[in-house]
């Protein structure tokens, strides 16, 4: 790779042409859109349910089975397998991570676990690391700016996680797995319905999970190189569960209820370590959820939706004290009518913002309403949403997209869109000592253009994007701010601009699917590549059936990138292979074996930071059918 920093010409118009002809012409390149899935729903695009196959909008969905296959210990590892995904952290699991989707900073990305928002008033963003991937089910993944279906933060996306619901017959399941770094796994929960025509259904889940880790900041690493880092190993320890209640209380009204806690003890290696007088650095997590959801069915065209929510998100690291908790809570008030091949929507939602982090204890809120228009007749869909949001702290903010679908045949599909969005600052990014308590929130502009063609269980598409951000919030030199060492400031702009090719082919019982993202994330002002970010990255898989095992591999690339924002601290490129295999081993037994990084790749997503290495794991899993 070319480790001088990223011209600022624009191949991106040439490239985005010759991305659509190549993903028309060969649909033998491999994204997981089998038949069984364009029969799938989701929800995140458009807070409706709808079909995948009518969807404008760029989605990816991941499923128990794929979460459980990928043998890794956090949701962010798994998003980091979809296409225009990346991912970087301070270390191993229970560290600082973040998210980017389509290179947007990962605060622009908004979080929802079972219609729960997910935030950080701190940090800004989700904290990834606090989320357990072992109570999570279900996950979709909307690339691309939705602000005026959510509201603020939906800049880059949305990311919904859902948690297991019950149904049929009670369905208990016990897993154990063990691997390296003394990593080890327990699990246990059951799932099912019950009562007259199966009118309540419930699921319930714990988990354990703790290892030892490894050394997430080795001195070979160090910068400069006569720095000394800890040379502990930096491991973590988790516990969470959670339950899902529901009752159908008659044909068209059903309510239903979630909980979700988490707790995560992880070691990280702090800055001035001194070898006479060494410390042990402790991230301490903790994450509750809670939701309540009304569904009814008022007549055959109408339908509410009626939900409260509410998160709370606690961070501290010991023996160097800090602390600080963000309380999130939500009202929405959903309606939808449906009229023949139309669907209108209107929506009414509050959302509440707390910090407290000494000598900080901040509030603020939102209040919204949303219109949508939807339609979808004879090979055309249009998608239409407006919404203004209200600000307790910044007035009034309007938002906007639309989008539009034609199947131009049975087999080939493409869409069009447009839309904007925004980010109000953080509580913190306002209020602490490096705030400047006039920040102005950050707006983006978005316009994007897909092609799809499937034929059965093969599928090529391709997703060409541009997003525009101005009033980015960085932090800046003093002098707007109390603190001599810098504030916080409206300074920036930046661009994000790519092709995603994601396909899926199925020959000779061998299933083939990958993806490839060329993307060009820069800061407009200086013409910089944007830090920690590739601008080619790619993850290609291979699976099958041999003597009733399940086998496959998977590759996952990535090219060199800049670890800050002057570009001249380099990170390289990498490539590692992952194998795993899964058989059932008894009647209700099946055995799970992942190895990632089978050749043992040294390779860094952070500078400084080590990566786990060759990991081995191999879990039991009891499920009776």
């Amino acid at each position: 790779m070319d480790p001088s920093p990223m011209k600022t010409s624009r191949p991106h118009a040439r490239l985005a042409v010759l991305s659509l002809a190549v993903a028309a012409a060969l649909p033998q390149i491999v994204e997981a859109q089998t038949r069984g899935a364009l029969r799938d729903t989701v929800v995140t695009a458009t807070r409706s349910e709808q079909p995948i196959a009518d969807l404008v909008s760029d989605v990816s969905i991941v499923d128990r089975e794929t979460i459980e296959r990928s043998g890794v210990t956090g949701v962010a590892d798994v998003l980091a397998r979809l296409p225009g995904v990346q991912m970087s952290r301070n270390g191993g699991p229970g560290t600082q991570t973040s998210v980017f989707l389509r290179g947007a900073e990962s605060r622009f990305t908004a979080v929802y676990l079972d219609g729960v928002r997910l935030d950080s008033q701190a940090t800004g963003g989700v904290q990834w690391e606090q989320i357990p991937l072992s109570q999570i089910d279900r996950i979709e993944v909307l690339r691309g700016p939705a602000a005026a279906v959510y509201g603020s933060d939906a800049i880059g996306g949305v990311i919904q996680l859902f948690t297991r619901k019950g149904d049929g017959a009670p369905a208990p399941y016990v897993g154990i797995g063990a691997g390296s770094q003394r990593t080890r796994k327990i699990e246990a929960g059951v799932s099912g319905s019950t009562g007259v025509d199966k009118a309540f259904d419930y699921s319930l889940g714990v988990a354990h999970e703790e290892s030892q880790g490894f050394n997430a900041r080795p001195d070979r690493l160090a910068l400069p190189r006569a720095a000394l880092n800890n040379p502990d190993l930096d491991g973590f320890r988790t516990n969470s569960g959670n339950a899902r209640v529901g009752l159908q209380i008659n044909r068209d009204h059903r309510v239903e209820a979630t909980l979700l806690a988490s707790s995560m003890s992880s070691q990280y290696d702090g800055f001035g370590y001194v070898a006479a007088n060494p410390q042990d650095d402790h991230n301490e997590h903790r994450l509750r959820t809670a939701g309540a959801t009304w569904t009814a069915q008022w007549t055959e065209a109408y339908k509410t939706r009626l939900q409260i929510t509410d998160s709370h998100n606690r961070y501290a690291t010991e023996p160097s004290f800090y602390l600080t908790t963000t309380d999130l809570r939500g009202y929405l008030w959903q309606n939808e009518y449906r009229i023949g091949a139309h669907l209108l929507t209107a929506t009414l939602e509050r959302r509440e913002d707390a910090l407290v982090n000494s000598p900080i204890d901040q509030e603020r809120s939102q209040n919204a309403l949303g219109l949508g228009y939807g339609f979808n007749q004879g090979g055309h869909t249009l998608q239409l949403q407006v919404r203004r949001d209200r600000d307790s702290e910044f007035g009034g903010k309007n938002t906007g997209s639309a989008a539009y679908g034609y199947a131009i045949t049975r087999q080939l599909r493409a869409t069009v869109s447009a839309g904007t969005a925004f980010r109000v600052p953080t509580l913190y990014q306002r209020f602490s000592q490096y705030g400047v308590a006039s920040l102005q929130p950050e707006t983006s502009r978005n316009v994007e253009a897909g092609l799809r063609w499937t034929d059965g269980p093969t599928s090529v598409g391709a997703t060409v994007y541009r997003s525009r951000v101005k009033n980015l919030i960085v932090f800046s030199t003093p002098g707007a701010c109390a603190d001599s060492f810098g504030c916080y400031a409206n300074v920036g702009r930046a661009e994000y601009e790519g092709v995603t090719l994601q396909a899926n082919h199925s020959i000779a019982g061998v299933q083939l699917r990958g993806s490839v993202d060329f993307q060009d994330p820069r800061d407009l002002d200086s013409g910089k590549q944007l830090a920690r970010r590739a601008r080619r990255y790619g993850t290609f898989g291979a699976d099958t059936s041999i003597a009733g095992w399940t086998v496959g591999t998977e590759l996952q690339v990535s090219g060199q990138k800049w670890d800050n924002a002057a570009n001249t601290t380099r990170i390289g490129g990498y490539g590692i292979v992952n194998l795993y295999a899964s058989t059932k081993i008894a009647r209700d037994f099946t055995v799970t074996a992942r190895i990632d990084n089978i050749a043992d790749r040294d390779y860094e997503i952070v500078r400084t930071y080590a990566t786990a290495g060759r990991v081995v794991w191999v879990g039991i899993k009891w499920s009776p059918a």
